[in-house]
C-alpha cells in the first residue's frame, strides 16, 4: 500500500518522540512539527482508521506493529541519506532537509545500493 509523504513524517516522528519520552500525545507531535491541534488530529486519526497507531485512554499514542515499520524505514533512510551527503560536504541543516524530501521519493533499490556503498568506504 503506497502511504502519503505526510503519513511517513507523522510515523517517523512518533517514533523518534517515542525513543526521547516515556508515551507519546498529540500535544508533542504539534511541538515537534510546530503544527496546531487540529492540523495534527486529522493525521492521527487517518492514521488510527489505516491502523498505524494505536491511541489508549489515556490519549497515549503507539506505532502499530505496521506504523513501526513504516517509520523505522523512514528513520533509516533518513539518518543514512543525511550521513552521505554531510559525507559528501553537503553542510549539516543543507543534509537533514534533503534528506527529509529524498527519504520519500527515492526507491529501495536505490536506497539500498547506495547505503551499501557508503558502508563499504567506510570500512
Amino acid at each position: 500500500m503506497k502511504i502519503q509523504e505526510s503519513a511517513q513524517d507523522y510515523l517517523e516522528a512518533i517514533l523518534i518522540l517515542s525513543q526521547e519520552k516515556e508515551y507519546v500525545r498529540a500535544a508533542d507531535i504539534c511541538t515537534y512539527f510546530g503544527y496546531a491541534r487540529a492540523t495534527v488530529s486529522v493525521y492521527l486519526k487517518q492514521l488510527k482508521e489505516n491502523n498505524y497507531i494505536v491511541v489508549d485512554d489515556k490519549n497515549h499514542i503507539t506505532l502499530t506493529d505496521a506504523g513501526k515499520e513504516i517509520a523505522d524505514d523512514m528513520y533509516d533512510r533518513h539518518t543514512w541519506l543525511t550521513k552521505i551527503f554531510q559525507e559528501i560536504g553537503v553542510p549539516e541543516e543543507v543534509a537533514k532537509e534533503d534528506a527529509c524530501r529524498v527519504e520519500h521519493y527515492i526507491s529501495a533499490t536505490t536506497f539500498r545500493a547506495l547505503k551499501a556503498h557508503f558502508e563499504n568506504c567506510n570500512k
